[in-house]
């Protein structure tokens, strides 16, 4: 990282970065296990993502109350009491397995939104961490950190989904751990005080807060919003729906477990040189790249279906999800004052998450019902939106992809 970040605030990104890695590897293996464990037991497959959906819609629902905890009592706490309901949440998930009761498996993934609607934070607390002009490169070093979840997620997923009677059962044990791990590594981390409390934020703190709705109607709020809204809708509905596929198209379990690592790799590998891109070639370029790498994914998608189109098109989907997000964020981070972070970065999660939760949904249903390929067209449509939204800003504020 540059010489300008202390040496304390690279020792609390690379802590930081250490949470997000872990703590996505949990993730990946909801998503990799739940709709694969769900059918062990239920024949509606077209219900199969339900619980990842409904992981989603709470992201959706507790962001808001997530970031009002944190801007009342500071990131730790609110990152440490994410870590709490995540274990909650994994445990009811595994009981719902191995009773065999969908509805608890739900309840589940629910529960575990919470967890996660105070993991998708961490991109933010990583800007308060450092300069101003470090902004992009903190988002992209601390989402970097998720590189180890390719690895760490869909291992321990391979190593747990038959250790235990039903299958995937001590998948669910694993990501109990994975969330005390998190919850230990948390305390060690060193956050700035609460807004309210802090002489640290000079002028702009002392500003009043605005209306939500001023802020939003900022161009170049809404327009990273849905820039960040297609990425993660895009990325999420495709991924939720690719174990099914590839077991529906006669190859094996194994298959999709590869895949998703492809995919995971796809997602974080770029975040070691995207805080740079975007420096370098300003952040409307590289969030029109993400879109460009979306195509990719689709297009090969599209034509075939045999196991490297699904790792090619998986990778590419990664790739092009973390440019357009990356970049999306860090335009995000440059609308709101101190006194606005909590409602802002919660409107900006709220918007972005209430998509995945329909994407995550509907790739189970439309996988079952009408297939692979219509998926991947779809998604050709969710994408061109935001290419048109990126183009118009970039147009419209020609100095936003300079900045």
């Amino acid at each position: 990282m540059s010489s300008s970040i202390p040496s304390f605030s690279k020792r609390n990104l690379l802590l930081l970065a250490s949470c997000q890695a872990i703590g996505q590897a949990a993730n990946t293996m909801m998503f990799l296990a739940t709709a694969l464990s769900v059918v062990t037991f239920m024949s509606h497959r077209d219900l199969a993502t339900l619980p990842t959906t409904l992981q989603h819609l709470g992201v959706m629902l507790f962001v808001f109350p997530a970031a009002a905890l944190m801007q009342r009592r500071g990131r730790k706490f609110g990152f440490r009491a994410g870590s709490v309901v995540g274990m909650l949440g994994a445990a009811t998930t595994g009981l719902g397995l191995n009773f065999g009761n969908f509805p608890l498996m739900c309840l589940g993934g629910l529960i575990l939104g919470f967890a996660v609607a105070n993991m998708q934070m961490y991109r933010f607390a990583a800007v308060e961490l450092v300069p101003p002009e470090m902004r992009a490169k903190a988002i992209s070093w601390v989402t970097a950190g998720g590189v180890a979840s390719a690895v760490l997620g869909p291992s321990l997923v391979r190593l747990t989904h038959d250790q235990m009677v039903p299958l995937y059962l001590a998948t669910y044990v694993a990501m109990v751990g994975i969330h005390i791990v998190v919850f230990t590594v948390m305390s060690f981390i060193e956050f700035p005080p609460p807004v309210a409390t802090s002489t640290q934020a000079g002028a702009a703190a002392d500003l009043p807060a605005r209306p939500l709705w001023v802020i939003a109607a900022q161009p170049r709020f809404f327009v990273p919003v849905i820039a960040s809204m297609v990425a993660y809708g895009t990325m999420s509905f495709l991924m939720s729906a690719s174990p099914l596929a590839i077991v529906a198209c006669g190859l094996a379990h194994s298959e999709a477990h590869w895949v998703m690592v492809l995919h995971v790799l796809g997602m974080f590998v770029p975040s070691f040189f995207t805080g740079n891109l975007i420096q370098r070639f300003g952040v409307t370029n590289i969030m029109l790249w993400g879109a460009a790498g979306l195509l990719a994914g689709i297009a090969i998608g599209l034509m075939g279906v045999g196991e490297w189109n699904f790792r090619i098109a998986l990778m590419l989907n990664g790739a092009g999800w973390n440019f357009l997000f990356i970049g999306a964020t860090t335009m995000v981070t440059t609308t709101y004052r101190p006194s606005e972070r909590g409602k802002t970065q919660a409107l900006n999660d709220f918007l972005t998450f209430g998509t995945t939760a329909i994407a995550s949904f509907l790739a189970g249903f439309l996988q079952e019902h009408l297939g692979w390929f219509p998926l991947n067209w779809f998604s050709l449509i969710l994408v061109s939106v935001a290419v048109v939204a990126v183009t118009w800003l970039r147009v419209r504020r020609p100095q936003l992809a300079a900045a």
